[in-house]
Order: C-alpha cells, then sequence, then structure tokens
C-alpha cells in the first residue's frame, strides 16, 4: 500500500494534473464551465414546467430553454476556439477564431437550401450536437493556432492591430471555411452524422451498465480520492452526459420514453455531500468524534457538505491521500452509483429528461426537481444510508488512531516539560 501511495502522489497525480492543464483539454473545460448560465436558465424552466400542471394558464417557458440550453453546441462551437487562442497567448485573432467556430460548425450540421431559405435541425445545435461542436471547435482552433505565430506584417508597424488582424485570419479562416464547403457541399459528406456514428459506441458504452459505474467511480471516487478533480475528465464525463440529456429530451418530444442515465441529474442522486458521497462522514467527524483535532476540524466542513461542496472536508481532515478513508470512498463510488443505475433502470425512479444543474442544494431538494418524483429524493436518502454503513468503521478506526496520536503528542509534550523543569531545579 505504501509503494502504491507514493506512485499515485509521486508520479501519477502530477501527471494528471498536468493534462488538466494542458491548453486543449483546459479550453474544452473552460468553455463548458461558461455556459453554465445557460445550462441553469435550462434547470429554471424546468421548475416553472411543474407549475403548469398546477396553475392553468400558466405560461409555457419551453422556449426559453431552447434558446439557452437548446444552443449548447453553438455556444461551445465559438467558445472552444477562442479558449484555445487564448490559452496559446493568441487573444489577438480569439474573437475570430469563434466566429470561423461558429461558421465552420454551422457547415458541419449540414443545412439544407431551398430557395434561398436555409432549413436546419435545431435540435443539433443543442447538446445532441456536443460532439460535433468540441471536433469543430477543436479543428478551427488548431488551424487559427497554426496561422497564428505567422504575420504578414513586422512587430513594429504603424499599421494599427485591428488592421493587422483582419489580414492574418484572412488565410485560416478561408482554409477553416474550404474544408467544411468541400466535404459537406461538394462531397456531400455529412460531416455531422460521420463525427455521430464514430463517436456512438463510446457514447454507447458511457450510457451502459459498466460505464456509468466505471466513470462514476474513476472521476468521482479514485481521483479525487488524490486530490485529483473530476474536471480532469470533463471533455469526456460532460460530453457523454450533456448528449445523454439533449437526446433523452428528443425522446420525451417524440413520445418514447428517455433511456439514458448517465447524466449530471443522475450523478447527484449518489452524489450526498459531493464526490465520495462524503455528508455522513462529514456528520460523523462533526458530532462523533472522540478525536479533539477531528471535532475542532470536523465543523467547519459540515454545513458546506451539506450543499455538497466537500472540498473542505476532503483536504482539511484529510480524506485525500489518507488510505484509512480513501478505501471506504471507493467502496460507496462503486455501490451508490450501482444502485442508482438499477434503480432508475428498473423505473421505480423516474429518468430525468429536463435539465437541472441547481447542485449547491441538500441532495433530496435537488433530486426531487431532477427526476420530478418523491421517489427520486428518497433514493438520495438511500445512499446516505450506504455510505453510513460503509464509512463507520473505517472512521472509528481513523477516530481511534487520531486519539492515540493527540495522546502521545500529550504524553511528549508532558515529559519536555518535566526535563525542562527537572534542567532548571539543578540549576
Amino acid at each position: 500500500m505504501n509503494h502504491f501511495m507514493q506512485w499515485m502522489t509521486e508520479s501519477f497525480a502530477p501527471r494528471m494534473n498536468k493534462i488538466a492543464k494542458n491548453p486543449w483539454i483546459a479550453s474544452i473545460q473552460d468553455s463548458i464551465l461558461t455556459t453554465m448560465p445557460v445550462i441553469l436558465i435550462g434547470s429554471l424552466v424546468t421548475i416553472l414546467t411543474i407549475f403548469q400542471s398546477f396553475i392553468p394558464g400558466f405560461p409555457d417557458f419551453t422556449l426559453l430553454s431552447s434558446f439557452s440550453f437548446g444552443l449548447l453546441s453553438l455556444f461551445l462551437a465559438y467558445l472552444i476556439p477562442n479558449t484555445v487562442m487564448i490559452k496559446k497567448h493568441h487573444s489577438k485573432t480569439a474573437k475570430q477564431a469563434g466566429l470561423a467556430g461558429i461558421a465552420f460548425f454551422l457547415m458541419v450540421v449540414n443545412p439544407l437550401f431551398e430557395e434561398g431559405n436555409m432549413t436546419l435541425t435545431f435540435a443539433k445545435l443543442g447538446s445532441s450536437g456536443m460532439i460535433a461542436a468540441l471536433i469543430s471547435g477543436l479543428f478551427t482552433g488548431a488551424v487559427m493556432n497554426l496561422f497564428a505565430s505567422h504575420s504578414f506584417f513586422s512587430e513594429d508597424t504603424p499599421i494599427p492591430d485591428f488592421i493587422t488582424v483582419w489580414f492574418d485570419t484572412l488565410i485560416p479562416i478561408t482554409l477553416i471555411l474550404m474544408v467544411g464547403w468541400l466535404f459537406t457541399f461538394q462531397l456531400q459528406i455529412d460531416i455531422f452524422e460521420t463525427i455521430a456514428s464514430l463517436f456512438q459506441p463510446f457514447v454507447a458504452m458511457g450510457q451502459s451498465f459498466w460505464g456509468f459505474v466505471f466513470l462514476s467511480f474513476i472521476a468521482y471516487g479514485f481521483l479525487y480520492s488524490f486530490g485529483i478533480s473530476a474536471w480532469v475528465l470533463a471533455p469526456i464525463t460532460q460530453t457523454i452526459m450533456l448528449k445523454g440529456m439533449g437526446d433523452n429530451m428528443a425522446l420525451v418530444a417524440a413520445g418514447a420514453a428517455p433511456t439514458n442515465i448517465f447524466l449530471k441529474e443522475t450523478v447527484r442522486l449518489f452524489m450526498v455531500g459531493g464526490s465520495g458521497v462524503t455528508l455522513s462522514l462529514a456528520i460523523m467527524i462533526a458530532f462523533l468524534a472522540k478525536s479533539k483535532r477531528l471535532r475542532l476540524i470536523g465543523k467547519s466542513p459540515f454545513l458546506p457538505s451539506l450543499c455538497n461542496i466537500n472540498e473542505p472536508l476532503i483536504f482539511g481532515i484529510p480524506v485525500a491521500f489518507n488510505p484509512i478513508l480513501m478505501i471506504p470512498m471507493w467502496i460507496c463510488q462503486l455501490i451508490c452509483p450501482i444502485v442508482v443505475y438499477l434503480t432508475l433502470q428498473a423505473g421505480w425512479v423516474p429518468i430525468p429528461a429536463a435539465p437541472w444543474d441547481f447542485g449547491f442544494m441538500p441532495q433530496p431538494i435537488v433530486a426531487f426537481f431532477a427526476t420530478k418524483s418523491i421517489a427520486g429524493a428518497l433514493l438520495t436518502l438511500v445512499n446516505f444510508g450506504i455510505s453510513w454503513i460503509v464509512y463507520y468503521p473505517f472512521f472509528k478506526i481513523y477516530d481511534r488512531q487520531c486519539c492515540e496520536e493527540e495522546k502521545q503528542n500529550l504524553e511528549c509534550k508532558t515529559e519536555a516539560i518535566e526535563k525542562e523543569r527537572l534542567a532548571h531545579e539543578i540549576q
């Protein structure tokens, strides 16, 4: 175990953090984070639709979601190349890269032109087109970055910067548009469907039972226990989850039942207290610990844990890099996702079919709005109970260890004071 911990600390964790700081990965992460307001608007509309069932004549706010969460891929097509250029220190041409990203993505969705009218499938602009938006954004960013180090003008040119940017971006933007024009309109290749078909096995695997359990364990349990944020895997997990929600919304709109389970909303059903299902541990440390150190430190992480913010607990107790507390964290992140998946698949809890991302609320409330059912709230309580059973014996071991350390420290201090007193008397 010591060799494993040393390898994780000195080799694995630094490499994963290095990957997270890679400008291409970081650009995707930052772009997704930037779209959070429009995702939250979609969540707000989910609340408003509940009132429609009880208040006759209550307005239909669905279009608010359509023009916020429903345009997610279009926003990402702009944000990703824009952010790539900023991360690559070419901020002068960042906005132009974003505009080129939108233009290329709109070509990729393969619109139909008839008698001067352009027709496209609106769903492709939302989360259903997220993979195509990521590919389009990264391709645009790569081309713009390639040409950014070359300029028609010298650094000391008297020509204003905005004019030099015009000319310096003409060639890369033209090249990007030519690629879209060639494949979509000349070769009649549906890039959108090609990308979707290539990634479909990967997405399907992520939505499977084993994919759900594996990704939940790795992202929210294993990596986090070594202090590595789940955002390292955001390009993978967020793509699967957001696309899954878009597909569920399309299924419901077509009169079918939602089928995708690996969603941001379903992850909330087991993350009671945050990644690692740690609310039970926070309560134990705050109110049941005999160790003075644990009781003192444990009070501050308790309230944040109620709102699923557990960084103070993970790094303050700590749980991260703590062999005793890491093991139950891993166990919870295996058992609870299994319980959630099987429960939703059996139909005991409705599969979410509308975005809900107000995660910083007590989890039963989050689950109620995400699933629109009391059963969803009860499922979080079941997972809380499971986590309590798993964490408790390990908590007792760690608490006893801390008490022994405090006792030894006290004895050492007492012995040192006694030696100092005797030395003073001899003098």
